[in-house]
């Protein structure tokens, strides 16, 4: 890889366990295919820059216990768990600054969603298909982050939203 190129990151299940808190039935990021960092990931978090994309996937099993309720006999993804879908994705857009950092990550930051904007639902997403989760990082001032989201299911766009997220660290001051 040239000086010029940037790193990819790719994270399976397990890794993604290590830095979200949600667990079954309310993690709702499968696999993490790629993370294209912009600028310089070797300082301390938050280090991300506007540009940077993440790539992630659900795959949506009838098996999903709100399909039970969310309908019986045509069952759809609820449109607030594909928002947060997004909202999980997006939180690894800082993966590599706080991999940077060897440590238990997962304890010392949070990234709390504050906001969800231009939200439109284009098709149904249904049991059997598979979210790619594209998201990029538009900007950053301070703590507040502002992503745009797509989720596609086979090339076709099914939702697309503007998420406010905000990182906090708990570790003490």
């Amino acid at each position: 890889m040239s000086s010029s190129e940037s790193p990819k990151y790719t994270l399976d299940i397990n890794e993604i366990q290590n830095y979200l808190p949600h667990r079954y039935p309310f993690l709702l990021v499968d696999r993490i295919l790629e993370i294209q960092p912009v600028g310089a990931f070797d300082s301390p978090p938050p280090a991300a820059q506007p540009g940077t994309k993440v790539l992630g996937i659900k795959n949506v099993s009838i098996n999903e216990p709100y399909f039970q309720g969310h309908f019986p006999g045509r069952p759809i993804m609820p449109g607030v768990l594909i928002l947060e879908s997004m909202a999980q994705t997006a939180s690894f857009s800082v993966y590599p600054s706080l991999a940077s950092l060897g440590t238990d990550v997962k304890s010392q930051f949070q990234c709390i969603l504050v906001a969800v904007d231009s939200v439109r639902f284009r098709r149904p997403i249904v049991p059997g298909d598979t979210m790619k989760i594209h998201i990029e990082i538009k900007k950053c001032r301070g703590k507040l982050w502002e992503f745009t989201g797509e989720v596609t299911v086979d090339s076709h766009r099914a939702a697309e939203a503007t998420i406010m997220a905000q990182l906090t660290s708990l570790r003490a001051n």
